[in-house]
C-alpha cells in the first residue's frame, strides 16, 4: 500500500523563498490495524539497541610537552586499633585481645565463620581447582607469519647522546630493564658527557625508575640472578663495580684502578656459586679476573687469553665476549678481537690446561658468544658479517654459518625456549630472526627497528619480550608473535638431528682435507733430495696456505692455456672464411715452431 500526499503550489511561486511556521498538528491518513497481517509477526521483548553512553567529541591532535611521572611510597600505620591501644606496644595489644575475646560476641561470631569456612575447605578438599584437565593434549602448532610489534621506546635522558652497550633482564620477571650507557668511540666523549646509566620500569618508558651513577661510564650490566636487587657493572677504565639498588645510586664497592683491568671492561658475569656472590669479567687488554663482590680490593684469581698457553701477558688476545653455563660451573668461552674463540678451563691443574681449544672463524672481533640453552655442546658466534653454529668437538670449521650480510653484524644470541631460534643485530639498524627448521639460507624475520646502527639485543626469559639497543641510546622494546616463542612441535629432536648430522658432515670434510694434506707433504717431501731429516723438516714446515697457493696458480695457469688456445681457433676459422687457404694458420704455425724446437705433438692434442 502507497501513501501519497500531493502539494500544490502556484507556477508563479517557484523558486520563491519557503517561509516555515508552527501550526497544530494535522492527520492526513489513518490506516486501521489489520489481524490478519498481525499474526505473521511476534512481539520482541526484551529489545537490546546499542548506544553511546558518552557525550561524542571531535578528535583534535596537538604537540605537547612529555609529561614525566614517578612511584613514590608512603608511611603505612596500622589501623583498627582504638585510640587508647598502640599497636607498637606489645603488652597493650596482647591486654586488648585478651579482653575482645572474653566478649560472648566474639565467640558466636567465630563459630558462625567458623562453619562456614569449613563447608569451604571441605568443598576444596573434594574439588581440585587447580587440575589440568588436557594435559595429555599437544597445542596447534601455531601457523601464523613471523611478527614483531614494537612496544616502548626507552630514549637516552641526556642531551649527548650515548651507545646503548648493554642490557640486563630483571630476573623476577619482565618488569624491569637494565641498560648500559657508554660512547665506546676512542676519546670521542666530551666533559660534558653524562656517566650515567639507568634502570627502567618497562610500562613507564618517560623516566628510568632509578639512577646508577658509576665513577666511569660502564660499558656491560649485569642482574644477580639470586638477588634482583644486586647489579654487576663493569667500566670503561677497566674498574668492576656492584651496586645495591636498596641503597641508592652510589656503587657499594668499585675495585681499585691498579688491580682492575687496563682496558674497558666488556663483559661481566655471575658465577653459579653457594654465595652467590661470585663473577669474572673479560677485557680487551687480554685478561680474564675473577671477584668476590665481599671483597674486591683484588680478584681472587687471573687468566691471560694466551694462545701459546704460557700465561705470556705480551702475548694475550684482547677479549669482546664472554660465555658461561651454570650446568658446566668450571668451563667458559672466551671471543677474541682477533676472531678466535678460546674454550678454558677454570679449574685446570697446569696453566697449560687452562685453555682447552680454539675455534678460528671469523676475520674480526667476536662480539657476541652464547650456547644453545638446549644443546650446550653447540654454540653460537657472531662477527664480521656472518654469525655461525659449532660444535665442541669439531675445532677446524663451524657446523652452520648464515649468509654473508652486505652490513657488519654488531649482536646476537638464543631464544631462551626454542632451540632452533637465534636474533642478530645489524649495523644497518635492522634485526634478523632465524628459525633454522624454518629456513637455513634466509632470516625468517628481517625487521628494520630504527635507521641508525644496533648495538646490543637481550631477550627475555620467558622468550616473548626483545630489547635492542643503538648507536644514540635509544633502546627499543619488541613482542614476538606466538610462533617465534612457542615451542614446535618435535622441535627438540628436529635440532637434534640436524646438528648432529653436520657435525658428521663437518667429520667427514675434515678427514678428507687432512687426508689430501698428508699426501701433498708426502709428495713434496719425495721430490726433494734431501737427507731424512731435512724432509722431516720440511714436511713439518708445511703449511695449509701454500696447498691453497699452489692449486690457485695452477687454476689460473690452466684458465690461461684454455684461453689462449680459443683465439687460436677463432683465428684459424676467420682465416678459413676469407678463403686464405696457401697461408699457415696460427696453430699451423705453432707447431711448426714446436717441432722446430724439438717438442713433440702429442702434447697439444692432449690439450685439445
Amino acid at each position: 500500500m502507497e501513501i501519497q500526499y500531493v502539494y500544490t503550489k502556484k507556477r508563479s511561486e517557484f523558486g520563491r523563498q519557503c517561509n516555515f511556521s508552527d501550526r497544530p498538528a494535522e492527520l492526513h491518513v489513518d490506516i486501521a490495524p489489520n489481524p490478519s497481517i498481525a499474526q505473521e509477526y511476534i512481539e520482541r521483548n526484551p529489545v537490546d539497541i546499542g548506544i553511546q553512553c558518552v557525550q561524542e567529541m571531535s578528535e583534535h591532535e596537538i604537540n605537547t610537552e612529555r609529561f614525566e611521572t614517578g612511584s613514590r611510597g608512603i608511611n603505612h600505620t596500622e589501623g583498627g586499633w582504638p585510640k587508647d591501644v598502640n599497636p607498637a606496644e606489645v603488652e597493650q595489644v596482647s591486654r586488648y585481645r585478651k579482653k575482645v575475646e572474653k566478649d560472648e560476641m566474639y565467640i558466636n561470631t567465630i563459630q558462625q565463620l567458623g562453619s562456614i569456612m569449613e563447608s569451604r575447605i571441605k568443598q576444596n578438599n573434594a574439588i581440585d581447582i587447580y587440575e589440568e584437565y588436557f594435559e595429555d593434549i599437544e597445542g596447534d602448532l601455531v601457523d601464523e607469519t613471523p611478527s614483531a610489534k614494537t612496544i616502548n621506546v626507552f630514549r637516552d635522558p641526556n642531551e649527548i647522546k650515548r651507545t646503548a652497550t648493554h642490557m640486563s633482564w630483571f630476573p623476577d620477571g619482565p618488569k624491569k630493564l637494565a641498560v648500559a650507557y657508554c660512547n665506546l668511540e676512542f676519546q670521542g666523549s666530551t666533559p660534558d658527557t653524562s656517566m650515567e646509566s639507568y634502570i627502567w620500569d618497562v610500562e613507564n618508558p618517560n623516566k628510568p625508575e632509578m639512577v646508577l651513577k658509576p665513577v666511569s661510564p660502564l660499558v656491560c650490566l649485569e642482574y644477580n640472578p639470586k638477588d634482583s636487587h644486586i647489579l654487576l657493572g663493569g667500566c670503561y677504565n677497566g674498574q668492576i663495580a656492584y651496586w645495591d639498588t636498596r641503597k641508592g645510586s652510589q656503587p657499594v664497592e668499585i675495585s681499585p684502578i691498579e688491580q682492575s683491568h687496563r682496558d674497558p671492561a666488556y663483559k661481566t658475569i655471575w658465577i653459579q656459586s653457594k654465595t652467590g656472590t661470585e663473577c669474572f669479567s673479560a677485557s680487551s687488554d687480554g685478561q680474564v679476573l675473577w671477584w668476590d663482590i665481599r671483597k674486591m680490593g683484588e680478584p681472587t684469581e687471573k687468566l691471560y687469553l694466551d694462545p701459546t698457553k704460557k700465561q705470556d701477558p705480551t702475548k694475550a688476545m684482547g677479549a669482546m665476549s664472554l660465555e658461561y653455563e651454570p650446568t658446566m660451573p668450571t668451563k667458559f668461552m672466551v671471543g677474541c678481537e682477533q676472531g678466535t674463540i678460546m674454550s678454558c678451563n677454570r679449574k685446570a691443574k697446569t696453566p697449560a690446561e687452562k685453555i682447552v681449544a680454539q675455534y678460528n672463524g671469523h676475520l674480526g672481533p667476536v662480539y657476541s658468544l652464547q650456547r644453545n640453552p638446549f644443546f650446550p655442546k653447540n654454540f653460537l658466534s657472531v662477527g664480521d658479517w656472518k654469525a655461525r653454529i659449532w660444535s665442541e668437538d669439531i675445532r677446524e670449521s663451524s657446523i652452520m654459518w648464515t649468509k654473508q650480510y652486505q652490513s657488519y653484524l654488531t649482536d646476537g644470541c638464543w631464544s631462551p625456549v626454542r632451540p632452533s631460534v637465534f636474533f642478530i643485530t645489524k649495523m644497518d639498524g635492522t634485526l634478523d630472526v632465524w628459525d633454522i627448521i624454518f629456513k637455513q639460507n634466509d632470516p625468517t624475520l628481517s625487521l628494520q627497528v630504527c635507521d641508525e646502527p644496533l648495538h646490543s639485543i637481550r631477550v627475555q626469559e620467558q622468550g616473548r619480550l626483545v630489547s635492542c639497543g643503538s648507536h644514540s641510546g635509544t633502546t627499543t622494546l619488541l613482542e614476538l608473535s606466538d610462533s617465534l616463542y612457542s615451542l614446535q612441535r618435535n622441535e627438540k629432536n628436529l635440532v637434534t638431528a640436524m646438528f648432529e648430522r653436520e657435525t658428521r658432515r663437518e667429520k667427514i670434510l675434515d678427514a678428507r682435507h687432512r687426508e689430501m694434506k698428508l699426501k701433498e707433504r708426502s709428495k713434496s717431501s719425495a721430490d726433494k733430495d734431501k737427507d731424512e731429516g731435512e724432509n722431516k723438516g720440511e714436511g713439518e714446515e708445511f703449511n695449509e696456505e701454500d696447498l691453497y697457493t699452489k692449486a690457485e696458480k695452477e687454476f689460473y695457469k690452466i684458465i690461461e692455456e684454455e684461453k689462449k688456445l680459443h683465439e687460436r681457433r677463432q683465428a684459424t676459422k676467420d682465416d678459413m672464411d676469407k678463403g686464405d687457404k696457401g697461408k699457415q694458420s696460427p696453430i699451423q704455425e705453432e707447431e711448426g715452431e714446436e717441432k722446430a724446437n724439438g717438442q713433440p705433438e702429442k702434447e697439444e692434442g692432449k690439450k685439445d
